[in-house]
């Protein structure tokens, strides 16, 4: 056989060995499983012309490290993979998890090695989700954690959560998903990748609230590895009320809308909230902020080359509450509560500006949610309503600063929250 032959057929055989159904689950698993931490991922375009924003690091081979933040204890975790716009398996040679020492540095030498059905290698087919089985170890809400995955020699990064607000890592060449030091993580990059989400074994009390949205919800332009998006601060208000039993997570996209797809900017919310909220463990309530993109990027001119406001759909006010109230049945059905958050001020022209005026109006009249959070009257300036305070704005006069994200997050009607993710 020729020596090309013979690697190909061992190499067939060994990922043979160690492939695992994307439909396995962790046998015996916990009774109470919740959702601690998790992200929600997006396609990266497939084109030669990619700008350098959209351009993935090298991993083939290499160990990817990651910092999570989980917001709920737990006395064992699970972690969630996805290959969900995969064309080819996602292979995992090795996965661990320790805590972070800061930076790509982990916590002395106790990584605890993640298994899939007992293996430590696993491969998930194109389009597949697997969740791990259950790891020994202590989850500690509110701090950080490395996870670290040795990449197969042939894995591509095709999928992301491109707005992370945290720097990640890529080593060197080989397996050092065990190291202790950062010295052999150079690369870096400022996106989320496969690990989808960490659920821990909690309390029969817990639950998870879910922020989905667009960027204002992903935290665009808060400050770099500080945790200063809104859901962030939201977590850190429950956590110094004595709150230990709910988990916030935070599922929101930059430049998502609610109701198209995007080249760059993920599937429409409309499509994407039952497996990026409703598939979720332990997630009882979700809050809503989405719409803005919506209106928006119907005004964007078309370009040639990689259009991510592509397709530049036209919306009426009638058109986003029909995409609310699709969502709120879907929910429903769930058993999850669904809050609707108002559309914070944007400096639109005046007939963009009627759009987002009508759907707020509707938001707070409507009672078709379980609950409103204002965040319109809390960021706008009031003697000129259209726009942000100007300590609450960032500087492009969409996004919030890291004060305006801690204003939202104070608007938040906590307990409504908490005893809706409770029943």
């Amino acid at each position: 056989m020729p020596l090309r032959t013979l690697a190909a057929a061992c190499g067939a055989a060994l990922l043979a060995q160690f492939a695992v159904s994307s439909t396995v689950l962790a046998a015996d698993a916990p009774a109470h499983w919740v959702t601690a931490w998790a992200t929600a991922l997006q396609p990266i375009p497939q084109r030669a012309d990619l700008p350098p924003l959209y351009r993935a690091p090298d991993i083939a081979g290499r160990t990817v490290r990651q910092i999570v933040y989980p917001t709920l204890s737990g006395s064992s975790a699970r972690m969630h993979l996805s290959n969900e716009y995969g064309k080819t398996p996602l292979v995992v040679e090795e996965l661990r998890i320790a805590r972070s020492a800061g930076g790509a540095a982990a916590a002395g030498s106790g990584a605890t090695r993640v298994t899939f059905g007992g293996r430590s290698a696993v491969s998930i087919p194109a389009g597949g989700t697997l969740d791990s089985d259950p790891i020994a170890l202590d989850i500690a809400e509110g701090e950080p954690y490395a996870i670290s995955a040795f990449m197969g020699p042939e894995q591509r990064i095709v999928a992301w959560h491109r707005v992370s607000s945290q720097v990640n890592y890529v080593s060197a060449p080989g397996n050092h998903t065990a190291d202790a030091s950062a010295d052999a993580f150079r690369g870096r990059f400022t996106q989320y990748v496969w690990v989808t989400g960490l659920s821990v074994d909690a309390a029969p009390s817990s639950a998870a609230v879910a922020a989905i949205g667009d960027s204002i919800t992903d935290g665009m332009r808060s400050s770099m590895n500080q945790n200063r998006r809104w859901p962030d601060a939201l977590a850190r208000r429950l956590a110094s009320s004595g709150d230990r039993s709910t988990a916030i997570v935070n599922l929101g996209i930059s430049g998502n809308r609610l109701l198209s797809d995007s080249p760059c900017y993920g599937d429409a919310l409309v499509s994407r909230f039952d497996r990026d909220v409703l598939r979720r463990p332990g997630i009882k309530t979700a809050i809503l902020l989405i719409g803005i993109n919506d209106i928006n990027f119907a005004a964007m001119p078309p370009h040639g080359g990689l259009d991510c406001d592509y397709p530049h759909t036209s919306v009426t006010a009638a058109d986003l509450i029909a995409g609310y109230q699709r969502v709120i049945t879907a929910a429903r059905r769930a058993g999850v509560k669904v809050f609707g958050a108002t559309l914070t001020p944007a400096a639109l022209p005046p007939q963009r500006e009627g759009i987002r005026l009508a759907v707020n109006e509707w938001i707070r009249t409507s009672h078709a949610f379980d609950g409103v959070m204002d965040f319109d009257a809390a960021l706008r300036d009031r003697a000129q309503p259209e726009r942000l305070q100007r300590a609450f704005d960032s500087g492009d006069h969409i996004h919030p600063s890291d004060a305006g994200y801690a204003a939202m997050a104070e608007a938040v009607p906590m307990d409504a929250v908490v005893n809706s993710a409770r029943k």
